[in-house]
């Protein structure tokens, strides 16, 4: 039999761990990150990493296992999220992934095989001389004129996934969205409960610039010029966090602080929309709106979704 899986989606602001907690304690369920930044040691503030004292005594794993230097990737996470999905079924609690990493999410629930994906050094690093000697603008161009709805998906800060996108044409002559459409007609590997939590746009975009001005005021520029001065350089892939490559700008003297939190704000805003048109393209999605409703009606349709979807658990 397949095992039990509810994963919690959505995009950055709309309210995934709060809910999650309470969904944990109603289900008796453990937490597995699914956010790429996450993993990542140091990186607390800017990534909206949970602390200690809000986990409320549930158990999450896939946080802060990772050195901000080290790479991180989808298949990792796949491998990673799969082992602890068995060992906690296997402690007969309910497993729980929370997050907004698409890729990370559609990779675990419909088995992606990352083990066929190869890899040309050389083509990678011809690639990266065209983005050191005309920049990613031309590499975007590249990836757009072979696969354009993964390019429409991507921003020029992209680099690492956007080599990846064209590496992928390139060995296989076919778009990465083709494969990843493929992935999602694929059988789910789970009994699965997913659920994208969702607000009314206007009102998600004003919780972001909150959040973002709540991250400052909490730290957040203290916690970026730490992770610089412990050698990361801001084109480390950790540095792709939203936020705070920005912010290392501004304390390289690049740009003013005004518009770091200006681009911040405003790339939030986009990948927010990004997170939502994945979503979209997702089978087996149930949406929760959460406008105009209480966090207490918000968790009961929750619950109802999940208890559907998944008919042998009990709520506690």
């Amino acid at each position: 039999m397949k095992k039990p899986l509810v994963v919690l989606a959505g995009p950055t602001a709309v309210g995934k761990t709060a809910l999650s907690i309470n969904l944990a304690h109603a289900l008796n369920a453990e937490i597995i990150s699914g956010d790429s930044m996450q993993v990542y040691r140091g990186m607390d503030i800017g990534t909206g990493k949970i602390k200690a004292e809000e986990m409320d005594g549930i158990p999450h794993h896939l946080l802060d296992i990772k050195d901000p230097k080290e790479g991180f990737s989808a298949a990792e996470f796949q491998r990673l999220a799969r082992e602890k999905i068995a060992e906690i079924t296997d402690r007969g609690k309910l497993a729980m992934v929370v997050g907004g990493t698409g890729l990370y999410l559609s990779s675990l629930i419909y088995e992606y095989d990352f083990a066929q994906t190869r890899h040309d050094e050389e083509y990678r690093d011809y690639l990266s001389k065209i983005a050191q000697t005309e920049g990613n603008e031309r590499l975007l161009a590249m990836l757009n004129e072979v696969d354009r709805e993964t390019a429409a998906k991507l921003n020029l800060a992209d680099t690492k996934r956007i080599i990846r996108a064209l590496e992928i044409y390139h060995l296989s002559g076919q778009p990465l969205s083709e494969q990843k459409q493929q992935g999602r007609e694929r059988e789910c590997a789970y009994n699965l409960a997913f659920i994208v939590l969702d607000m009314e746009r206007q009102k998600l975009y004003e919780k972001i610039e909150q959040r973002i001005d709540a991250m400052l005021e909490a730290g957040w520029l203290q916690e970026v010029e730490e992770l610089l001065a412990q050698g990361l350089d801001i084109d480390d892939v950790a540095m792709h966090g939203l936020g705070y490559r920005q912010l290392a700008m501004y304390l390289k003297g690049e740009i003013s602080y005004e518009r770091a939190v200006e681009l911040t704000k405003r790339d939030t805003r986009h990948f927010a929309k990004r997170q939502l048109t994945w979503f979209r393209h997702e089978s087996n999605v149930c949406w929760l709106n959460k406008d105009g409703k209480t966090e207490e009606q918000i968790l009961k349709e929750a619950l109802a979704i999940i208890t559907s979807k998944i008919n042998c658990l009990k709520v506690l």
